[in-house]
């Protein structure tokens, strides 16, 4: 890294000639060698770790490992248990790793999309729950068809349909529907990755089309008509000779698969939508940079 005073008090901090080494000490946490330097104008003492986002942290060794865990279905309390350390040490390190994982996500897509925009989308709701069927909640999602990057996800609370309506409205109220906001989100989010004139393919949910055409006037809607659900990828993938919009449902399969909150039959289901939001996050990351297999 390049040395530089951090401090913006003095003017010849910001000049690398004003940095001089001052040392090193050795980190536990990771046994490694950190480089000390020194200002020579304002005599401010720093380091290499003084510039980490992972800075006061005592366990930074398992974080890579954590985030390969929350992205292969394993619970918080389990990943506890399998590297020794206390649960409040996991919740702390699971918020930091969204908020990592966020922004490093945000950068890869910058990167890849800088001159050569999406042409070609899939993009759909996941149904799931908020700790109990009464509760439905959606996860939308947009997917690269030709690429199967995932550009962006948000979850949003959604009213119960069904037979359990008349079951929720009695229990907890009529339940408040965010869906078309958090959709106007995503689609503001992604634009900039996407190109003006790309083809969107969809199921033929009633709010799509809409919603393309808002962010998308010049684009292209193409909607298929729902099938059913197959026993492989817990209900995702579906029961058809040929699925067209097979990479969108593949990739809800996969985030069945490997986010334990998400499972179809399982305890660990979300209390609070912002850690379905930060799981989510954390999965996106591992899964663009090909952290873990996109089989």
């Amino acid at each position: 890294m390049k040395a530089r005073c951090p401090t913006k008090k003095c003017p010849h901090c910001l000049l690398s000639s004003s940095v001089i080494r001052d040392g090193s000490y050795y980190r536990k946490s990771d046994s490694r060698k950190i480089q000390r330097f020194r200002c020579k104008k304002c005599n401010l003492k720093f380091s290499n770790a003084s510039f980490s986002a992972e800075i006061h942290q005592n366990k930074r060794r398992i974080n890579h490992t954590l985030l390969l865990l929350f992205a292969s279905g394993v619970s918080q309390r389990r990943a506890a248990i399998l590297l020794k350390v206390h649960r409040t040490t996991i919740k702390r390190k699971f918020e930091f790793l969204a908020i990592h994982c966020r922004l490093k996500n945000q950068q890869f897509l910058r990167k890849r999309y800088e001159h050569n925009q999406a042409s070609e989308l899939q993009f759909d709701d996941l149904i799931t729950i908020e700790h109990t069927k009464l509760k439905p909640v959606s996860v939308s999602t947009i997917v690269d068809k030709k690429t199967r990057v995932i550009l962006g996800t948000k979850v949003s609370q959604i009213a119960s349909f069904g037979l359990l309506a008349k079951i929720s409205r009695k229990k907890y109220g009529r339940r408040k529907n965010n869906h078309y906001q958090k959709l106007n989100e995503l689609f503001s989010e992604t634009q900039c990755f996407i190109s003006t004139r790309a083809r969107f393919e969809s199921d033929e949910h009633r709010l799509y089309p809409k919603i393309v055409q808002t962010y998308f006037p010049n684009g292209e809607h193409i909607r298929y008509k729902g099938g059913r659900g197959s026993i492989a990828g817990q209900g995702e993938l579906k029961k058809l000779r040929y699925d067209p919009l097979f990479v969108i449902n593949h990739t809800y399969a996969m985030l069945r698969a490997n986010i334990n909150r998400l499972f179809r039959r399982t305890w660990n289901t979300t209390k609070c939508l912002s850690q379905l939001q930060n799981h989510l996050d954390i999965y996106t990351y591992a899964f663009n940079t090909n952290q873990i297999s996109k089989k």
